[in-house]
């Protein structure tokens, strides 16, 4: 039955029933809306009814059979398997980030959708076919067999070292990756349920365990296959209509181009406007303050504490009002502890008003600089990130792990042409959305009185009061809106985009659905990945080799709910944002996992010795140079090197990673006819 046509069928059949039936769930939701259902409970209806479609395909798909388990029975056809994957690959950061960050940084930003997309194409051509080929459950299943000798190396021997360090790669690259899924989960129930940002995680963590804690990847794959029809949707709607309400022209594609010569004189106007320029002005002298403040360390933290605590008993001492007292109380609550807690936000401070301190930098003009070198150092960034995504997402074992589950090797290449479709048809969207958002924000919110601002800025601005999402404020009182009055964050721009554009509050629930999805979908698979090496590799390859089937599935499940917690966990103590969070794995994977996979395939001179020293050089450089040069990891972007950024990091560990698999197999012994013999059966012809 496996791939055969009538399979095929029935599963088409029944996504049908769902798209129509989702189709009708909107149009219902919509007239709910004209009826005068309050904007809270459309939000619930959304976040609650996506959440229990994914539960009920959870509980329809539970199984307790290792190779469904794990693999989905290999019988995935190939077009649902990437429908599947692109859901699995289109996570928090490519739905809600992404399009923030093109508005921020403008061309800058377009070196994450090369990086992913590019990656894609060496999953494709270097990679995927070959690890169907070897027909187990996870990478570091592969990297066992092909450095210990060609044979599965159950219950340990020679590949054991390199299945211990594969797990252990692939269970800290999932973990910072799902981390950033399960902080956009909180970030997405907080806004559109009104619950506090930590208890939106744990609800967010609900159905992320009902689907993959029940039916592993037998029921992530269903859920996916339905979770990508929904940020799909999700994702086009709105944008066609800016689109359509910009440039009188519904497809994206075409309206970015229309549009863009208009942003681009809209910029130019705004950097020489005198208003836009005395708010920039104050901003300067606000750094300038700081600065000042950094240089007189330590005596300035000491008079500042001094003065704040004056300024409460003054305060208290004539009786002034509340308000003015819980401002002094929270004046001194929040001044800094000792002079490095100083240091560090004051310098932080003082970096974020130099940003806005400068003009707004052309959207579409690569690699803006006053200098020359400023100029050539983006440039070299933007070449740094796309390397290290690309070779990234060659080596994510979430990723990886759907190549397994295919019927058949000429499956998983079609299934990757599948995966890169779907993927484009949102990927192709992204820019425009960024231009159409920023064209939006630049003509109608800009310019406009204080007294009129729209209600999706005090929304968003109290998702997260101590870390504002969105603010604006008169800077220079002349209750106009300048645009560097305005500030957003990346991660709320798509979220925020159908209020932006003036659509129905229910296009804007349908977008959280959407972004839902998005980063449940990832989770899901991250959080199968982490738990099958543990149980699969480390449980039953490693430790109790004799474990019945029913065992290792409880087992698994057992890890499984254990690890979302912890990651859960960590997403509340809201550690980063998530394009920086999604950038660290993907360099981390990059750096330890590509090198040993690549060549494991293509160069049979590779051996065990070698694997283990590059992978271990690999990790150790890229982690240094992020310690070193991440100031939020307490390194100093001074130190870094030729000016690349931390989350490119990759740049450095894959050529490291690479150059040291081949020197130490050069100068050990070749590895065994197993070995080889494997990489012949791998690479040979169906």
């Amino acid at each position: 039955m496996s791939g055969k046509p009538p399979y095929f069928s029935k599963l088409a059949r029944y996504y049908l029933w769902y798209t129509g039936c989702f189709a009708l769930f909107l149009v219902a939701v919509a007239l709910l809306e004209q009826e005068g259902m309050p904007r809270l409970w459309i939000g619930h209806l959304f976040m609650f009814a996506t959440i229990a479609l994914y539960a009920i395909i959870g509980v329809i798909c539970r199984t307790s059979s290792v190779t469904e388990y794990y693999v989905a029975g290999r019988r995935v056809p190939a077009m649902f398997n990437g429908m599947a994957t692109a859901a699995d690959w289109i996570s928090a950061a490519s739905f809600i980030s992404l399009a923030g960050g093109l508005y921020l940084q403008g061309f800058d930003g377009l070196a994450f959708i090369m990086g992913w997309t590019g990656g894609f194409v060496l999953v494709a051509l270097l990679i995927a076919p070959y690890l169907r080929k070897f027909a187990q459950y996870t990478v570091p299943d592969f990297l066992a067999a092909r450095y210990g000798g060609g044979s599965g190396d159950k219950g340990g021997g020679r590949g054991a070292p390199v299945r211990a360090l594969a797990v252990g790669a692939t269970i800290l690259v999932s973990f910072t990756y799902v981390v950033a899924q399960i902080y956009a989960v909180g970030l997405i129930a907080s806004r559109f349920t009104g619950v506090d940002f930590s208890v939106g995680i744990f609800l967010g963590l609900a159905s992320i365990l009902v689907c993959s804690f029940l039916g592993g990847m037998r029921a992530i794959t269903w859920t996916q296959v339905a979770q990508y029809i929904i940020l799909l949707v999700a994702f086009l709607i709105p944008t066609m209509w800016l689109s359509a309400k910009h440039a009188d022209n519904p497809i994206p594609a075409v309206a970015y181009g229309s549009l863009l010569p208009k942003l681009t004189a809209r910029e130019a106007e705004l950097a020489r406007d005198p208003r836009e320029e005395q708010v920039r002005a104050e901003f300067r002298r606000r750094a300038d303050e700081y600065a000042a403040r950094l240089d007189a360390l330590p005596e300035s933290w000491e008079t500042g504490k001094l003065d704040a605590q004056r300024q409460l008993a003054a305060a208290r001492a004539r009786n002034a009002s509340l308000t003015e007292v819980r401002q002094a109380e929270r004046a001194l609550a929040t001044y800094p502890n000792s002079v490095d807690e100083a240091r560090s936000q004051w310098s932080e401070r003082r970096d974020a008003n130099l940003a806005r301190a400068r003009p707004p930098e052309p959207h579409a003009e690569p690699f803006p600089g006053a200098t020359k070198e400023e100029s050539d150092g983006r440039r070299n960034n933007f070449l740094a990130v796309v390397f290290c995504l690309m070779f990234g997402t060659a080596a994510l074992p979430h990723i990886l792990m759907r190549a397994y589950t295919t019927p058949s090797v000429n499956d998983t290449r079609v299934s990757v042409f599948w995966t890169l479709f779907f993927i484009l048809l949102v990927y192709l969207t992204i820019p425009a959305l960024a231009v159409l958002a920023k064209y939006d924000i630049y003509t109608s919110l800009v310019g406009s009185d204080f007294s009129a601002l729209p209600t999706w800025i005090s929304y968003w601005a109290n998702v997260d009061k101590a870390n504002p999402l969105v603010s604006v404020a008169d800077i220079n009182g002349d209750g106009i809106v300048q645009l560097a009055e305005f500030a957003i964050d990346a991660d709320v721009l798509v979220l925020a985009t159908p209020e932006i554009g003036g659509l129905p509050y229910v296009i804007a629930g349908l977008v959280a659905a959407g972004g839902l999805a998005a980063a449940l979908s990832t989770a899901d698979g991250l959080l199968l990945a982490i738990s099958n090496a543990l149980s699969h590799d480390v449980y039953y390859k490693m430790v109790n080799p004799g474990a019945s089937t029913q065992k290792r599935v409880t087992i698994s499940k057992l890890l499984l709910l254990g690890v979302a917690f912890i990651a859960a966990y960590v997403a509340s103590q809201k550690p980063a944002d998530i394009l920086s969070l999604v950038a660290a794995a993907f360099s981390l994977a990059g750096s330890t996992l590509f090198p040993v996979l690549v060549l494991g395939v293509f160069w049979k001179r590779a051996n065990h010795q070698g694997a283990i020293a590059g992978m271990l050089v690999g990790f150790a450089v890229c982690l240094y140079y992020m310690l070193r040069a991440s100031p939020a990891l307490g390194g100093n972007l001074g130190d870094a090197w030729f000016g690349i950024l931390p989350m490119a990091a990759g740049v450095f560990g894959v050529p490291a990673g690479m150059l040291t698999v081949v020197v130490v197999s050069l100068l050990t012994a070749p590895p065994g006819r197993g070995s080889e013999g494997m990489v012949d059966y791998i690479r040979a012809p169906e």
